[in-house]
């Protein structure tokens, strides 16, 4: 046996045991005659101590022991005469009889601590050293509990877990595509899934009733820290359900995970906000509910005063930061230079202070009077103490987007966004379809597969733009942890919905004909909804990136720095696929 023991597992009670170890090499400390190494694995560290008046010969082949030296000790428990509190194996020591060193190390690149040394790309380039850390191994841990207890969730409630394929048929809607070309099928090729949606819906249709899978889809889209070119889903399905029915379970779920993962009892119902309440008074379809600072429309109070930008403005929007008065002019000035950067793209800022006296004092004193000061404090709800920041703008939707970002900004200086509090709520009733610029024509704002609103169908033909869709998104601390449908069953309504989309029946076929010719043969009522793993990890972890609970992640421009991949093909499996390919400067 390399071990009988692990290096987190013994205590006092084990004292005079006989024991043998194996891990690497944390640390190698000498003092006067003796030397200790600390022996670290998965489960934690233990004190190994090497006598020279025991043993010379082996205390000095400790002495030449390195950090991630792979190592076998055999010695005795006993008890720690300078116990460690901060460990759990603190009260004991390893008294080393025997050291076998089972494979020498160079040194690491960086220091193999939980606040190591070295920067994100020499740590994904060494991403095998980097899971030795404490913080990134719990996280592994932490994914693993939550697939456990997805999968015992589900169980619970009748789901089977039923794999889709890899290999499937591009989609022309959502996110481009990863594509694997055939050799056997020249010029052909197959898509990594973005999702299993239309496979899912097709084990409904074969009467699997209720599905669930833990799988891995791919997006070939612009990364940021919430996003991965390959990412997990919880996804699933049921059949003869109502959009209350599967809100109603998933909630369940959220709320099972979060006690037995994070031991956090929610006893109350999830929030359910409509698309329209969210972007009105948060700007955003997935606001963070940890903090107020709801938007209060301001136009009937700030227009027509003579300032000509409120007065030419067709939204104006305010929002309340209690307790921020003291707020300096530099740290004013700091607020409106982040909401004038390019990705928010603010003209300015306005900012009103409430004295201690009640009065208000403003950025644009001269064109208000203290009337009509009293009356925007009234409609924001200040009290002395309370600042008031404004945005306008000419667009109402993009003025509420940069307003959403200074709220969070303001959150986040204040101290409101704290990662161990949670606030839960689910986005109901988005529109159907959003206009595409880029395309000219109304697209899916989910996929072509959400089903409308009993009440909005008539709408189809007469302004699709106004449809609500039966669809719902959970939403947790301002993340989108997860997001569903009731689908269309109906082929009929599939071929409308298609038309809208600008599909001609015969490309509708091409693309989709196995799933309506599939909806021809008795399909249930059926929905679901998938939930982010990867969101739902890091959301538990306390993490701003999701990268640190995947084993191996991509970076930001999404490549494996450790596999170095995308890499270029040899030629011989270019020229067994039939490809060529063509430089940019020729495509250009």
């Amino acid at each position: 046996m390399f071990r009988t023991n692990t290096c987190g597992e013994l205590r006092l009670s084990d004292a005079g045991k006989n024991v043998t170890l194996a891990g690497w090499v944390q640390r190698v400390r000498k003092m006067g005659g003796m030397t200790f190494v600390d022996l670290r694995d998965r489960y934690g560290i233990t004190q190994i101590v090497f006598n020279n008046e025991l043993d010379a010969a082996l205390n000095e082949a400790a002495n030449h022991l390195g950090r991630e030296f792979v190592i076998q000790v055999k010695g005795a428990v006993s008890e720690r005469t300078s116990k460690n509190p901060n460990m759990p194996t603190g009260d004991i020591e390893i008294l080393a009889s025997e050291l076998n060193i089972l494979n020498p190390s160079e040194v690491p690149p960086f220091t193999i601590e939980d606040e190591s040394d070295g920067g994100d790309d020499i740590r994904m380039r060494y991403r095998y050293l980097d899971l030795r850390r404490n913080p990134v191994r719990r996280n592994l841990e932490l994914r693993h509990r939550m697939t456990m207890e997805v999968r015992r969730y589900l169980d619970s409630k009748g789901f089977l877990e039923i794999e889709t394929p890899m290999l499937v048929g591009s989609t022309p809607e959502g996110a481009r595509d990863f594509v694997v070309p055939s050799r056997m099928n020249q010029g052909q090729f197959y898509a990594l899934p973005q999702s299993p949606q239309t496979l899912k819906q097709l084990l409904m249709v074969a009467g699997m009733d209720r599905y669930f899978q833990i799988v891995k889809c791919f997006r070939d889209e612009d990364l940021r820290a919430d996003r991965q070119p390959e990412f997990t889903q919880i996804d699933c399905e049921m059949s003869f359900i109502e959009q209350n029915d599967i809100i109603e379970l998933f909630e369940g779920m959220a709320k099972h995970l979060f006690k037995e993962i994070r031991g956090i009892e929610l006893t109350e119902p999830f929030i359910r906000m409509p698309w329209a309440d969210a972007m009105k008074y948060y700007g955003s379809d997935k606001p963070d509910l940890r903090f107020d600072m709801r938007f209060v429309e301001l136009m009937d109070t700030l227009k027509g005063h003579g300032f000509s930008v409120f007065d030419n403005a067709d939204y104006i929007g305010g929002i309340c930061a209690k307790g921020a008065a003291s707020y300096t002019r530099k740290q004013l000035d700091a607020l409106t230079e982040f909401v004038k950067r390019p990705q928010i793209g603010a003209k300015g800022m306005v900012y009103a202070r409430v004295e201690a006296d009640g009065n208000v004092k403003s950025s644009v004193d001269k064109f208000y009077s203290q009337e009509v000061l009293q009356q925007l404090r009234a409609e924001m709800n200040a009290g002395p103490g309370d600042l008031i920041l404004i945005l306008s703008g000419d667009d109402a939707m993009k003025t509420r987007k940069q307003l959403c970002e200074l709220r969070l900004e303001m959150g986040r200086q204040l101290g409101l966004r704290d990662k161990d509090k949670f606030a839960c709520l689910w986005v109901v009733d988005f529109p159907m379809f959003e206009w595409s610029d880029e395309e000219q024509r109304l697209m899916a704002m989910h996929h072509p597969f959400t089903h409308p609103k009993d009440e909005d169908i008539a709408l189809l033909d007469t302004d699709p733009a106004a449809v609500r869709a039966d669809a719902y998104d959970m939403v947790i601390n301002g993340v989108e942890v997860g997001g569903g449908s009731i689908r269309i069953h109906d082929s009929a309504l599939q071929a409308k919905m298609f038309e809208i989309l600008g599909f001609t029946p015969e490309k509708a076929q091409e693309q989709f004909g196995f799933l309506m010719n599939a909806f021809k043969f008795g399909a249930p009522p059926h929905g679901g909804l998938a939930y982010g793993l990867d969101r739902w990890v890091s959301l538990f972890a306390g993490l701003d990136s999701i990268r640190d609970c995947i084993a191996f992640p991509k970076n930001n421009s999404g490549r494996d720095v450790m596999l170095d991949a995308p890499a270029p093909l040899d030629q011989k499996q270019l020229d067994e696929l039939s490809i060529a390919v063509v430089s940019p400067d020729r495509q250009a």
